[in-house]
């Protein structure tokens, strides 16, 4: 008997607006490099709907065989199958032994579960692997001003605290000011369902 798939319902839950950003915002782009891919839900869904360009999938090795499991049930020609990256211990990994190929990053959910200091070594490592006009592309829940943007943001940045208190929702002026150090300048931002938002960086020498 087969094993079911691993199943994110978040990841149903985002897939269809998320793509209509990336069908926007990717328009000319080439590879994408998505961390954090963790089921592998969303890499299945992105590819073929983008067929124009390359989705490479990356994660901690632990996951790989969720994301793999899912390549398997949905084969697509555009989408390459994960390669490690541990931002405790990995640069941006090689694609075909070429480090700048990738000219978009797209993570999902991933800024509220890591730490901090985690956040500042994925915007460090994007910065210098992007090329010029480059874009990250960041979903998930952040604060305004220093302040939750819901009640139910509230309740779910409680959750994560008693997880890790390591974790926990970003304000979004701190990761604006870190992007900024790496030549990352938000260009567009869209509010998103349920209370999240997807940030748009692209890659710009400051003046």
């Amino acid at each position: 008997m087969t094993s079911p798939l691993p199943f994110s319902q978040a990841c149903e839950n985002n897939k269809d607006v998320i793509l209509k950003v990336l069908q926007v915002e990717l328009q000319g782009y080439t590879r994408v490099l998505e961390i954090g891919s963790g089921t592998g839900q969303h890499s299945v869904y992105f590819a073929p709907n983008l067929p124009h360009l390359i989705w490479q999938t990356s994660d901690v090795v632990s996951n790989h065989s969720y994301i793999k499991a899912w390549h398997d049930a949905y084969p697509t020609t555009n989408l390459r199958a994960p390669l490690a990256f541990d931002l405790t211990c990995d640069s941006i990994p090689l694609t075909d032994n070429v480090r700048d190929s990738y000219d978009a990053v797209f993570t999902a959910n991933t800024f509220h579960i890591i730490s901090w200091s985690l956040v500042q070594t994925l915007i460090e490592l994007v910065g210098s692997a992007l090329p010029m006009n480059g874009k990250l592309i960041v979903y998930g829940p952040f604060n305004e001003d220093g302040r939750y943007t819901s009640e139910s943001n509230q309740r779910f940045d409680l959750s994560l605290k008693q997880r890790d208190a390591a974790s926990g929702i970003r304000d979004k002026e701190d990761v604006l000011t870190l992007a900024k150090k790496h030549d990352l300048q938000l260009s567009t931002q869209y509010d998103m369902p349920a209370n999240n938002q997807i940030l748009v960086f692209q890659k710009r020498v400051q003046t």
